[in-house]
């Protein structure tokens, strides 16, 4: 009887003990499972403060690429205005180049016209239908009509008022039947190329 009560009692302390046992076991194990909660909560947290940061540079990367970008299409504009007013500029100079040597030559042919003209005035009236009076007008109208191809004019000066623009005056005369400041007389054509004056007229002036 004792033996019995002694083995019951035996046995309910090894079921306290495993008891026991297992409630320290399951605490260590919940002690042992906060640490790795804790943990991986750090773990995610150092992730996200990694992607911030990598966000953060890689906004910063990207702003430095747009400003490069900018400053490199804003100097791209700059050459090209540079290289577009240039190209504009050296138009007008060889535009001006050709010009000045149409001018130049025009300038030389003008005598040459002047002895054309004057030679024809002195062509007696029964051989102005002659050959050589026919040829030598009708180079003489090739020469005017090349002139004027070119952008030569004659200036108008007898019977115009007078303009210190277009006209040389170098005497005054007294005519009844024009008006003062009048041009009474043309001793030389004037002339205008592209209007601009290259020769002005001389004449003479009604006071």
């Amino acid at each position: 009887m004792i033996e019995v009560a002694d083995e019951k009692i035996l046995n309910d302390e090894a079921v306290e003990e495993e008891v026991k046992e297992t409630s320290e076991a399951e605490s260590v194990k919940e002690e042992a499972a906060e640490p790795t909660e804790e943990k991986e909560a750090a773990v995610e947290s150092d992730k996200k403060e990694e992607k911030k940061k990598k966000k953060d540079k890689d906004s910063k990367k990207t702003d430095a690429l747009k400003e490069k970008i900018e400053e490199l299409e804003d100097r791209t504009k700059r050459q090209m205005a540079e290289f577009d007013n240039f190209r504009k500029r050296t138009e007008r100079e060889k535009a001006t180049m050709f010009d000045m040597g149409e001018r130049s030559v025009i300038e030389k042919i003008l005598p040459i016209v002047d002895n054309f003209e004057r030679g024809l005035k002195t062509v007696p009236e029964e051989e102005a239908e002659s050959g050589f009076a026919n040829g030598m007008n009708m180079i003489y109208k090739q020469l005017i009509d090349e002139l004027d191809k070119l952008g030569v004019k004659p200036i108008e000066a007898v019977g115009q008022p007078f303009d210190p623009n277009f006209h040389n005056a170098v005497m005054q005369v007294e005519k009844e039947d024009m008006e003062s400041g009048t041009v009474a007389e043309e001793f030389q054509k004037g002339y205008t190329f592209k209007d601009v004056v290259i020769r002005h007229s001389m004449v003479s002036v009604v006071q």
